[in-house]
């Protein structure tokens, strides 16, 4: 038995089908770029990861002890239909070899269950895959405590699949990301306030392959910045950080006023969007990025009406996509829960409703034209000229470097207190006294502690506690700090 102690893991990564359907060229161009990102996110994590491009798959060794962060990468990563995991045996490619190997296998598995033995074959054998799956299910069934084989309605399954001499036994399927390799599709602008559409909205892109970068509309000061920064970091660090891609903060303030000066009040809310599509097309020129992303949906709110969202787009000649115009926000909001950005958009002020006051449904295209003529575009103008761009993977350095929050490494027992601001139930151990307050309800739950003591915030990474220390320090001026282990 000691030769089956498994020292690696091995990953079969299946491409999404409309990558498999593609002409040869572009099939190629799109299993390198998935090849490629891959390496950018899997070489960091332990260079002993092996990653092998196929026609069909790309196959990921990996040492068993990274074996559950490299998966979470894999099932996140855009352009992977399915992610195999399977115990790979080299120079096995005789029937009974294969058939000892399976039945040492899976014998636990299938202890006092029914099962049923599926092999794919590539290469030349003198036996075929009905063949292998007979002599195989017949041995396993003879030589372990399966209860029977069933063809049609088996416990378990036992997936095979022998390539030349090389036998590979899957032992779990998921289903993955889908969608295109980002880096295939070009690049967007995404109008990011950080709420469920603009975040969902986001995540779609980056699954379909597009290279998304933020523009965020500053209305609400330091703290709804760093809000919309905090959820831009997660979706990049999660979905898309095999490319470095940008967020881009433009003021937003005076436009605000202008609008109140010039505008009447049933037209502020399309005049602001008009306006928000003016200032990003101006920074898309410059990024050299052909379109625009909003996450508009039709008929969710006045400025979203079918008339009104022509009358938006009538202000930029930018491609504007909305791949959630047609989509409910039962279903917005499910898969929010789903990318893990629902926490954060539940916490996150809107402040374009402010300038909202008996919105217009159906505008007249000749009425915003006059209301258009009335606004001072220099305003606008200036308004992008002081627009600040950083790298998303600098967002938490950048934060840090303009308003640093102290790193705490040895708390001291007597008077600070470690907030364990994680969303799962575990609380980390330190020598103080620990609270749990998941970071979506430090807003609220902050202020009811008692003000003299002073406050530790932990997470896994520090990235998320090094962002709420700065919020709280902003919005309730608090005595908080970061609680960064000396091991972490």
């Amino acid at each position: 038995m000691a030769e089956n102690i498994v020292k690696t893991q091995k990953f079969i990564l299946k491409l999404f089908p409309e990558i498999m359907v593609k002409g040869a060229s572009a099939k190629k161009q799109m299993v390198n770029q998935l090849y490629q990102n891959l390496l950018t996110l899997l070489k960091p994590i332990d260079d002993a990861i092996e990653i092998k491009k196929f026609s069909d798959k790309i196959e990921v060794v990996t040492p068993i002890e990274k074996v559950d962060t490299v998966r979470e990468i894999l099932l996140n990563t855009p352009g992977i239909e399915q992610v195999l995991e399977a115990l790979q045996f080299d120079k096995t490619d005789t029937l009974e070899a294969i058939k000892e190997k399976v039945a040492q296998t899976v014998a636990k598995e299938i202890a006092g269950k029914s099962f049923v033995v599926r092999a794919k074959r590539t290469g030349t054998h003198p036996f075929n895959s009905s063949e292998m799956e007979r002599v195989v299910g017949g041995y396993t069934l003879a030589h372990t405590d399966a209860k029977k084989v069933d063809l049609h309605n088996p416990e378990v399954t036992v997936r095979i699949e022998l390539i030349n001499q090389q036998l590979n036994i899957i032992t779990a399927k998921y289903e993955g990301l889908s969608g295109f390799p980002i880096g295939t599709q070009g690049d967007i602008l995404s109008l990011m306030s950080g709420g469920f559409d603009s975040t969902v909205a986001s995540f779609l892109t980056m699954k379909r392959g597009i290279k998304t970068h933020f523009i965020f509309f500053n209305l609400g000061g330091a703290a709804h910045e760093i809000g919309v920064k905090q959820v831009a970091w997660y979706l990049w660090s999660k979905f898309g950080a095999s490319h470095r891609v940008k967020f881009v903060t433009i003021p937003f303030e005076d436009v605000v006023t202008e609008i109140f000066r010039s505008t009447h009040e049933s037209y502020m809310g399309v005049t602001l969007k008009r306006l928000m599509l003016m200032a990003a097309e101006k920074i898309a020129d410059n990024m050299e990025i052909d379109a625009l992303l909003t996450g508009e949906s039709v008929a969710q709110v006045s400025s979203q009406t079918l008339r009104n969202l022509a009358l938006i787009d009538q202000a930029t000649d930018k491609l504007v996509l909305r791949p959630l115009a047609t989509v409910n926000k039962p279903e917005i909001i499910r898969i929010a829960t789903q990318i893990g950005t629902r926490r954060f958009a539940e916490n996150m002020p809107e402040y374009c409703g402010v300038i909202s006051k008996n919105p217009i449904t159906h505008g007249s295209f000749k009425r915003m034209e006059r209301e258009a003529k009335r606004f001072d575009y220099s305003v606008l103008d200036n308004a992008v000229a002081n627009a600040k761009t950083i790298y998303v993977d600098e967002i938490v350095e950048d934060i840090t470097d303009n308003a640093p929050i102290e790193i705490v490494t040895a708390p001291n027992p007597e008077c600070d207190v470690i907030i364990d601001i994680r969303a799962d139930e575990k609380t980390v151990e330190s020598p103080c006294e620990t609270i749990k307050i998941p970071f979506h309800q430090l807003k609220t739950e902050f202020k009811k502690l008692p003000k003299e003591k002073n406050y530790l915030l932990y997470c896994n990474k520090g990235v998320l506690s090094q962002l709420h220390a700065q919020y709280l320090k902003d919005a309730e001026d608090a005595n908080v700090k970061v609680y960064r282990p000396e091991n972490m």
